[in-house]
């Protein structure tokens, strides 16, 4: 038995986390989503004429609530799974693949009816979806401390 308490409270300290730290991460990781896809709507304007009808592209705000909210949910979730799953990047990486996938089903089904939509205004938005989880997941996964390393 005092086999078992030492395996786990070894386990326990080998995934101790630096919650402070993560904290900073996870911040930055909000902060890096919205730049990035901030920039990828102004290179967009340059190759795409976003038309001023399409409320979604309309300016740089919707891209930066559309960023800002799923990537504060990430940070979260994977608060969530580094406290309580023995793989949190794994997993992550599996959730974030799925949701990448489900967020451009309304992409390619809703987007077309909106007024001033376009296709490639369409591609624009799949490009950010693909950029924030991008940025989310190699920050979250790569960057998160632990009190070990």
């Amino acid at each position: 038995m005092s086999n078992s308490s030492t395996w786990t409270s070894a386990q326990e300290e080998k995934r101790a986390i630096d919650w402070r730290r993560y904290a900073l991460v996870g911040l930055a990781t909000v902060v890096a989503a919205v730049l990035a896809n901030v920039i990828v709507y102004f290179i967009g304007s340059m190759i795409v004429t976003y038309n001023p009808q399409f409320v979604v592209l309309a300016n740089p705000s919707g891209a930066v609530l559309f960023t800002v909210v799923p990537a504060i949910v990430a940070v979260l979730l994977y608060a969530m799974l580094l406290r309580f799953t023995a793989n949190p990047a794994r997993i992550f990486t599996i959730i974030a693949a799925v949701v990448l996938i489900l967020s451009w089903i309304p992409d390619l089904t809703y987007i077309p009816t909106v007024p001033g939509s376009s296709a490639e205004q369409t591609v624009v938005l799949m490009v950010m979806h693909a950029v924030a989880a991008a940025v989310i997941v190699w920050m979250l996964t790569t960057l998160t401390p632990s009190a070990t390393r």
